[in-house]
């Protein structure tokens, strides 16, 4: 699989923003780890006062040994259930939380899709709901440095064996109590590093702004998946 195509689902079925912050539980023994539960909980309460959220990211891509597969960086504009997600090189995401379409400038073409949240991992649109305690398991491994931050790192585990990841982790702003990294891995063998930048949390966002717009991309095929 390409990296094009990899980070692609990556975002529409994995992204931006975190519904394991909102879906967390638990640690390695089937128990509560409170301290992991206060890191949480501060982070979503931090998360839930925004009212639109516009923020850089870039995502990185490694195999299982580490070797850069490729990497993407971009815009997320969020306002809470929808979302749109701008990454350099020609790709347009848009949820409505209903259906997700994704254009690419390069074939000129646009997919859409239902937004399924069983199937998802990370979800933009759950960013301001929560679903604590369901699931996932959760503990607290510690601080550690990035840049000139110290942050607090969670780990978090699926209660569904059957996703198609292992363990994600989380690294919030000790101060600040915002999500600055997360770290995914997968059962094939890839790490994905999502860093977040330029996080504005009350953006001046308009809903035509987070809307799907057939006018913006003439003449692009549209390839429905939903049925």
């Amino acid at each position: 699989m390409n990296v094009n195509r990899r980070i692609s689902i990556f975002f529409t079925l994995l992204m931006a923003s975190c519904s394991f912050i909102a879906q967390a539980q638990n640690n390695s023994l089937g128990k509560n780890d409170p301290d992991a539960k206060a890191v949480l909980d501060a982070l979503s309460t931090k998360l839930k006062s925004y009212k639109a959220v516009q923020a850089g990211f870039t995502l990185k891509v490694e195999d299982a040994k580490g070797k850069l597969q490729g990497s993407r960086s971009g815009t997320i504009f969020l306002k809470g259930n929808r979302y749109h997600i701008t990454v350099v090189g020609g790709q347009e995401i848009y949820c409505d939380g209903k259906d997700i379409w994704t254009y690419d400038k390069s074939s000129n073409e646009v997919t859409i899709t239902k937004n399924d949240p069983a199937t998802q991992t990370i979800s933009p649109d759950k960013l301001f709901t929560d679903f604590y305690d369901k699931d996932y398991l959760y503990k607290l491994n510690g601080e550690d440095k990035l840049g000139v931050r110290t942050v607090e790192e969670v780990e978090l585990t699926p209660v569904d064996k059957t996703k198609s990841f292992f363990k994600a982790l989380l690294y919030i702003d000790k101060a600040q109590h915002t999500l600055v990294s997360i770290k995914w891995f997968d059962k094939g063998g890839n790490h994905y590093t999502l860093d977040t930048s330029k996080f504005n949390g009350n953006a001046a966002l308009t809903d035509e702004q987070v809307a799907y717009n057939k006018a913006k991309y003439p003449g692009a095929e549209e390839v429905d998946l939903r049925n």
